[in-house]
């Protein structure tokens, strides 16, 4: 998997480069293909922000996360975006009903007049 790690106003490190891999290998549990993820970690004023983009086969992926510390900010990061994963990969199940009720009432109807 390519990985595309951008920084504004800071330097990567080989520990937040290391830190940044680790994290993202917890998102591989969902065992979809993760298309060209793009992490930006930029140093504000008031502290960090990590912000991603990711594009997955049943959609995209995108989150931010702001914190004092970089580390903090790149674990609300991924949290996100593995409940972002989730919700993706169980879209097709929070289907409550795959038809209406009058299709359903309709069935019965016929396979009862099938029985007589």
């Amino acid at each position: 998997m390519t990985m595309n790690i951008t920084s504004k106003h800071m330097e990567i490190t080989p520990a937040i480069l290391q830190h940044v891999k680790e994290r993202l290998a917890k998102l591989d549990k969902w065992q979809t293909h993760l298309i060209n993820p793009h992490i930006v970690l930029s140093k504000e004023p008031k502290g960090f922000v990590a912000d991603a983009t990711i594009n997955t086969p049943n959609g995209q992926l995108v989150a931010s996360a702001h914190h004092e510390d970089m580390y903090t900010a790149i674990n609300e990061l991924i949290n996100k975006l593995e409940r972002q994963l989730n919700k993706l990969q169980h879209k097709g199940e929070a289907r409550r009903a795959s038809g209406s009720v009058k299709d359903a009432s309709l069935a019965e109807a016929e396979t009862e007049a099938e029985e007589e």
